[in-house]
């Protein structure tokens, strides 16, 4: 308890915790969107539980890791060596890592998971005859409901390995960690049903939110090989691809608005 309130009245302890309640906010965001997409596969009804599962078990793995952290700060340690150098740059050095770890497998196939849904997600957005196996109804509805959990339990583990590793880089203070991880989550459960409505109700939302998936995939597959993409550059070019969409839907609003006018005239 001394040590909780030593922290509670240190002022170092309240800037890091902000900073991290941003830092997993924004890393959550990847986790939330593939939520909220594959979530409005299912029937109407399940949706919101769906969520919900989701998100929930998002917090619970995160908490978890805080418990184990011993363990994940030993997932940076090698566990794979191909004993190759690879292409050198102009520096004399490795283009790309051949020594893995856990953490980096675990970012390679997560990634290669996120490039495969995107990409299927595209093709069926695209195709004229839908085919998705979530709405298939050869398949009962329970077998759908499970497959979307097991499908966002997945890449919870990887979000939030990432997201724990991330937390242990900015602070080794576990419960500055574990209140940033509770506020974060917090957040993605409030802003879940209103992305999920927003992008079920913009179908062009729907397309930018897959191309997003599948940068982020081959982002993840990037920092699993060592080659580390700074994540600004991502979120600014997430951020600008959101806001010209954000003034299409604005501009298409005005449009309809002027031609309903008009007629009614």
């Amino acid at each position: 308890m001394d040590g909780i309130a030593a922290l509670l009245t240190d002022p170092a302890a309240w800037a890091a915790l902000i900073t991290l309640v941003v830092m997993e906010v924004v890393l959550g965001i990847d986790n939330l969107i593939f939520v909220s997409i594959l979530s409005n596969k299912l029937p109407e009804a399940q949706r919101a539980k769906a969520r919900r599962i989701g998100i929930a078990g998002a917090l619970l793995l995160r908490l978890g890791l805080l418990l184990i952290i011993g363990w994940i700060v030993s997932l940076t340690q090698p566990a794979i060596d191909l004993g190759l150098t690879g292409p050198l740059n102009e520096h004399g050095e490795p283009q790309f890592e051949t020594a893995f770890s856990w953490r980096d497998l675990i970012l390679i196939a997560g990634g290669l998971f996120l490039v495969w849904k995107a990409t299927k997600e595209i093709h069926h957005s695209l195709d004229p005859v839908p085919s998705d196996d979530l709405l298939d109804k050869k398949h009962p509805v329970s077998t759908n409901f499970t497959s979307a959990i097991v499908q966002i339990m997945l890449l919870n583990i990887v979000f939030s390995i990432d997201s724990i590793l991330t937390a242990i880089g900015m602070t080794d203070a576990i419960p500055i960690m574990a209140a940033a991880v509770i506020i974060s989550v917090g957040v993605m459960m409030l802003a879940a049903t209103p992305m999920a409505n927003f992008i079920a109700k913009n179908p062009t939302v729907v397309m930018l939110a897959l191309a997003f998936l599948l940068m982020i995939g081959a982002v993840l597959i990037a920092d699993g090989f060592g080659v580390h993409v700074p994540k600004g550059y991502i979120y600014a070019a997430m951020a600008f691809s959101a806001l010209v969409e954000v003034l299409n839907i604005m501009s298409r609003r005005a449009k309809l608005k002027a031609g309903v006018e008009g007629a009614a005239h």
